[in-house]
């Protein structure tokens, strides 16, 4: 349950390990006993945490980052059993309603990491095998809960008042608003007196829902109906040559702004300004005069390139690098955390044996310690043996290896991963920089030991995934576990919830991230070189040895219908150390088709004109050069070290460095809406401080106000409706029958002023305002205003 796993730490201060003398009552005490595990809530949690982790998926493949989806599953799960109390059926408890946003939550950590990482293995020349990336994402969610399990009385518990977790407190305060009557009235007297002195407003979720149905509509508008431009732009010509702003007008992108606040919204969004107003002019003006190609780009002279070329050729290992530095750096900063995070764990496990019996209160019993560590040990067993996370030539020592480095590794982070958000909130959770360092320790293992071939690429991926997921899912499982202790929860029914939760979830986003990928796809004929569309790197007249190659398909996607015949698959290794290419050959050996694919390809459009989504992958694709840089020794060092210097001038300034990093890694039209929404939140986080002046609100409740206010409900559902609107259209793009739709789409946008012409690009803004004035007025809570809380009579 996080706000955001994009990682931008400002300064994590060391708290001392020291409880909070005065003993703390839930909100249900532990000696009072209400509905808890029920099937329903589990069912519910489960089938809106893939919901919301399908929405996060695709959120984190286009700008590398995702969102809570805790606080948006409880309330969807209040208004539900509101609804289900109307029609004759049982309200549910606050209990109940807890364990829905405790199997909901763990979609969104498993997407964070699967998609982090899984995409890297196509960029390095591997197929996007479903077992592989469903064996993933099953050992890495499983692995991060049952490791966080033992950490909970040192963390949870014997840290409460020290260690905030500040979004698993803002979930308990919308679950204690949207409390039923029966939970009230169970309700510990401190509990009844803080909610009376709060004056609480009760959730709406009629606000999800509306920001929900308003991004779904706004989105299909613009996508499937060609409706108005999505990306309006301006590139400049002389004096400031290849210098261009954009922004990419959707409602997810808005809302992603509005949760993860202003700072950290401008920051990414000012490294989109270096980018794309600084670096790419600055290599357009000293690079226009050169004769020749500069490296790593082979082909066309920097005066002929776009700004988008400059970018893909350049721009994107210096901002890999900025990326690297940042994440390494947040890891180093952590450090004080990490030991004393650990010596915590292994002393709580030692405590926890024997102390599993009935006479432990309702609130302290977790799942036995016996059956954890089993869980653990055939996890680890299943890591080394799954031939999915491996290809041909690895040995069973690397299997090994694999399993102890991600047993190492995987509790190291879990640790960190639980403690920092404690401390700083999953906002600024550095799981990034923990996957990079676990790629860079563990290639550097492997280049101890000889194990360079290409094969060893995947190994390596394969412990980076899994420990990403892990420790996704390990900060994920500490804040649920702060909401139950807070709402006086059992944590053992939290624990099974979660497991289940994860498990489902590792199993649809596989093929989720699959038929994304194969939506976005565009076959170019390579016979079409001549007329300037084919994009591959190899030569047209290659001839491929057919004899070694085994894997054969057809087309695939949009394209399906246009050419029925099958052909061998072959991938090419770019010599100078590009990304690697896909291509179909036919049964001679000649080229038939360049696979542009839809994560981190570069062809826009189908050969009829058409767009389709593409996925940049940022840091799938900063993973790749990670893995080739240090495995293959092929990477561009000037430009990956230029932007390790940008990260670290940042950092001597005082300023989150991966924040930027990632600014100048995507593309501007990426962070510009995102740093409009942060804009909107910081006008609607002034009206929140003014709202509650004079109340001596904490800076944690204010938080927790800010957190749970209509602006984020409804940025919430913008994130849930564009980003499932734009799975659905991607998903009904290789569709036959929605060929000839397409075709009649495509016909009438050739004369909608709002998507082509001169006047487009600012005609287009006209919708994007109006999806950002209402994101004001209801953060304003001008529109859409809370209702007031009952209260108890008497």
């Amino acid at each position: 349950m996080s706000v955001s796993h994009q990682e931008y730490p400002d300064v994590v201060g060391l708290a001392p390990d020291v409880p909070e003398s005065a003993a703390f009552e839930p909100y249900i005490p532990a000696e009072r006993n209400l509905r808890e595990l029920t099937a329903l809530p589990v069912v519910m949690g489960t089938i809106l945490g893939a919901i919301f982790g399908a929405s996060s998926l695709y959120l984190v493949l286009k700008v590398g980052l995702t969102v809570s989806a805790s606080i948006p599953v409880a309330v969807i799960s209040i208004t539900l059993f509101r609804i289900l109390s109307k029609m004759g059926l049982r309200d549910a408890t606050i209990l109940e309603n807890n364990i829905v946003q405790t199997a909901g939550s763990a979609g969104e950590s498993i997407a964070f990491g699967v998609g982090v990482t899984m995409p890297a293995i196509m960029i390095l020349g591997f197929d996007l095998e479903i077992t592989r990336v469903m064996l993933v994402a099953i050992l890495g969610g499983l692995l991060g809960i049952l490791m966080m399990i033992p950490l909970r009385r040192a963390l949870i518990v014997a840290q409460h008042g020290i260690l905030k977790y500040p979004e698993g407190t803002a979930c308990a305060e919308v679950l204690k608003a949207g409390a039923s009557d029966e939970s009230r009235a169970a309700a510990s007297e401190a509990a009844k007196r803080e909610m009376e002195a709060l004056g609480g407003a009760a959730t709406e979720a009629k606000t999800i829902f509306t920001g929900f149905g308003i991004g779904l509509a706004y989105k299909t508008a613009m996508i499937a109906f060609r409706g108005w431009r999505d990306t309006p732009e301006r590139v400049f010509g002389r004096p400031f040559e290849a210098a261009s702003i954009s922004t990419e007008i959707s409602p997810e992108l808005l809302g992603v702004g509005y949760i993860i606040g202003p700072r950290i919204a401008s920051i990414m969004c000012a490294g989109g300004v270096l980018a794309y107003l600084v670096l790419i002019p600055a290599i357009k003006y000293f690079g226009s005069g050169l004769a020749a190609p500069l490296p790593p780009e082979t082909k066309a002279l920097i005066r002929d390139m776009s700004p988008g070329a400059i970018r893909n050729a350049y721009v994107l290992y210096i901002g890999a690098g900025a990326v690297a530095a940042g994440g390494i750096i947040s890891v180093m900063r952590s450090l004080p955390i990490i030991w004393h995070g650990l010596k915590g764990g292994l002393r709580d496990f030692r405590a926890t044996k024997g102390e599993e019996g009935s006479s432990v209160p309702r609130t302290d019993r977790d799942l036995s310690m016996k059956l954890v560590l089993i869980g653990i040990i055939g996890l680890v067993v299943a890591i080394a043996f799954a031939n999915p996370l491996y290809v041909g030539g690895t040995g069973i020592g690397a299997r090994i290896a694999a399993a102890i480095l991600i047993v190492i590794f995987g509790f190291l982070f879990v640790t960190v991963s639980s403690r920092l958000t404690g401390e700083i909130g999953s906002s600024s959770n550095p799981i990034s920089g923990m996957t990079v360092a676990t790629l860079l320790l563990t290639c550097l293992i492997f280049v101890v030991l000889g194990w360079t071939g290409s094969n060893y690429f995947v190994t390596a991926l394969s412990i980076g995934g899994i420990v990403c997921i892990a420790s996704s899912n390990g900060g994920t499982t500490s804040q649920d576990l702060k909401t139950g202790f807070l709402v006086g929860a059992t944590p053992k029914s939290q624990q099974i919830s979660i497991l289940i939760g994860a498990l489902f979830s590792a199993l649809i986003l596989g093929p989720i991230l699959l038929e994304l990928n194969r939506a976005g796809s565009v076959y170019v004929s390579v016979g079409t070189k001549s007329a300037g569309v084919f994009a591959g790197m190899a030569d047209p007249g290659t001839r491929v040895d057919v004899s070694t190659l085994q894997r054969r398909e057809r087309v695939q996607g949009p394209q399906a219908s246009s050419d029925p015949k099958e052909y061998y698959v072959w991938h090419y290794q770019d010599p100078s150390g590009g990304n690697a290419e896909k291509y179909l050959v036919d049964e001679t050996g000649r080229l038939a088709y360049y696979v542009d694919p839809g994560i981190n390809g570069a062809v826009k459009t189908l050969p009829g004109g058409e767009k389709v989504t593409k996925f940049d992958a940022p840091k799938a694709t900063l993973m790749s050069y990670i893995i080739k840089g240090i495995l293959g020794g092929k990477l561009p060092w000037g430009l990956v070290l230029l932007g390790a210097m940008i990260a670290i001038v940042l950092e001597m300034s005082g300023i989150p460095s991966l924040a930027f990093a990632v600014g100048v890694y995507l593309p501007l039209s990426s962070s510009s809406p995102i740093f409009i929404g942060g804009a909107i939140r910081w006008l609607a986080d002034a009206w929140v401080r003014k709202k509650y002046r004079g109340m001596n609100l904490t800076p944690e409740q204010l938080t927790a106000e800010g957190d749970k206010s209509p602006g984020v409900l409804l940025a919430s559902g913008y994130i849930a409706g564009g980003a499932i609107a734009g799975i659905i259209i991607a998903f009904l793009a290789g569709v036959p029958f929605m060929a000839g739709f397409n075709d009649k789409i495509e016909t009438w946008s050739k004369t909608n002023r709002f998507y082509s012409g001169g006047s487009a690009d600012l005609l287009s803004l006209i919708p994007f305002a109006a999806l950002v004035l209402m994101l004001y007025l209801v953060g304003r809570e001008i529109l859409m205003a809370p209702k007031p809380a009952k209260r108890e009579e008497g």
